[in-house]
């Protein structure tokens, strides 16, 4: 079907661009100025090094043709991609944007204080031990997928509770930053902030929409069915967006007396991450609701990270886990069969099977994410360490780890480093009502 594939390469730009650089501008905007390109080119180089692990094995290990205890595929069956067909390679494609992305995600979690050697030996690590098994136990007929039959329509067990998860397990392996709770770490410009969760928005219907893939929708399908199932995870993505800003909004005014322009953006993702698994499986009203829970549940948990001691630089834990838990636990009792997915959730007369297994869905990779995220931080804080030094974190990582500032702000260059450090000494200003999610 040639509709297929054009939508399917349009939809896999559509990812891409979610990354880089729509994360990059959300990510970079949250941060400090001292630090925003760092925070970006974490972004950019997560797109360099998981895009050539995944057509190395990454696919392989994903959707390959042997089994291995249902946790993953055999690495070297298709490595390097040997023995795919070049008509697959749109799906290769599809797929290895998600991989990008979920490590990206990871990032906004540790920010303002990793070296970026560091981040590029975890880069492989993770998705290898961490992405790769969880992408076949739920989309290529795996644990999860033969034994529990999880709805996961787009990532939220896979992309969202992983990369969740992820990022809260460094935060603790890696450790405060300097000043954290004690010192204002306002996001230093909202206007790329914004500009980046509209991004986001607009790419995100290619992950939802494209993910038409994964239930096995290819040249094969009719162009009804083709039709309809786009249209309903389209509206469903929509919606759900909708509700979750405002919801989000909404929690702002009523706990802090101000409804923000970072908690709009930091709602539209929320209910983006929320419907991500379940824009296939419930009805437009089913939707709202996902939407809905996600945004004021995310707004309430970004402020436990305080009373917690976390220092999740960006919200990973309170946006993508906690959205990633709703959105795949909703589907337990919103699901109707009159969805894509054709399964009654427990509100739709289907008992408590279905809600049984999302709740399995989501502890065993909230479990898997946890130990082999743990593993790894631990491996690399003993070994070549994840910090940069504390004067260089003062003073700003952006200089001393890439020799640059993002702004120009007067001061001269010697050799590559600022000779003064304007950005340092610049104090933020009070925190916002919300310091910052990510994507």
């Amino acid at each position: 079907m040639d509709g297929y594939y054009a939508w399917m390469i349009v939809a896999t730009a559509l990812v891409l661009m979610m990354t880089t650089p729509a994360l990059a501008l959300f990510y970079g905007g949250m941060s400090r100025s001292k630090s925003v390109l760092n925070m970006m080119m974490m972004s950019y180089v997560s797109l360099g090094v998981v895009g050539i692990v995944y057509v190395l094995w990454g696919w392989s290990m994903s959707f390959g043709p042997s089994d291995v205890g249902g946790l993953f595929a055999n690495p070297f069956d298709l490595f390097g991609l040997r023995d795919v067909e070049w008509s697959s390679y749109v799906g290769v494609c599809f797929q290895m944007t998600f991989a990008v992305i979920t490590a990206a995600l990871v990032s906004g979690a540790i920010a303002d204080r990793v070296k970026l050697s560091a981040w590029v030996v975890f880069l492989p690590l993770w998705v290898t031990l961490s992405y790769f098994p969880l992408g076949h136990m739920v989309w290529g007929g795996g644990f999860i997928a033969e034994h529990l039959g999880a709805q996961d329509y787009a990532g939220g067990t896979v992309v969202h509770i992983n990369a969740g998860v992820a990022g809260g397990v460094l935060a603790l392996v890696i450790g405060k930053r300097i000043g954290f709770a004690r010192e204002p770490m306002k996001p230093h410009n909202l206007t790329l902030t914004m500009v980046g969760a509209g991004l986001l928005w607009f790419g995100w219907y290619g992950f939802n929409v494209g993910s038409i893939v994964l239930r096995g929708q290819s040249e094969q399908a009719d162009t009804a069915q083709f039709m309809s199932e786009t249209g309903v995870t389209f509206l469903n993505t929509t919606m759900a967006t909708c509700a979750a800003m405002l919801a989000w909004l909404a929690m702002e005014r009523v706990l802090h007396g101000k409804a923000t322009s970072l908690g709009a953006a930091s709602g539209i993702v929320a209910g983006l991450v929320a419907i991500t698994p379940s824009c296939g499986a419930v009805d437009v009203v089913g939707a709202i609701l996902v939407g809905a829970v996600a945004g004021a549940a995310c707004a309430w948990a970004v402020g436990l990270k305080y009373r917690l001691g976390l220092d999740d630089s960006l919200d990973v834990v309170g946006v993508h886990l906690v959205g990633g838990v709703v959105g795949t636990v909703l589907i337990g009792l919103l699901s109707t069969s009159a969805a894509p997915g054709g399964i009654d959730g427990l509100l739709y007369g289907g008992g408590l099977g279905p809600l049984g297994d999302q709740l399995g869905a989501a502890g065993i990779a909230i479990v898997w994410s946890a130990v082999f995220t743990a593993i790894i931080g631990l491996a690399i804080k003993h070994t070549i360490g994840w910090r940069v030094s504390d004067e260089a974190e003062v003073e700003g990582i952006d200089g001393d780890q890439h020799g640059e500032a993002a702004y120009d702000l007067g001061t001269s260059m010697s050799g590559g480093l600022p000779s003064t450090s304007v950005l340092a000494t610049r104090k933020p200003a009070q925190d916002s009502v919300t310091e910052g999610v990510n994507a």
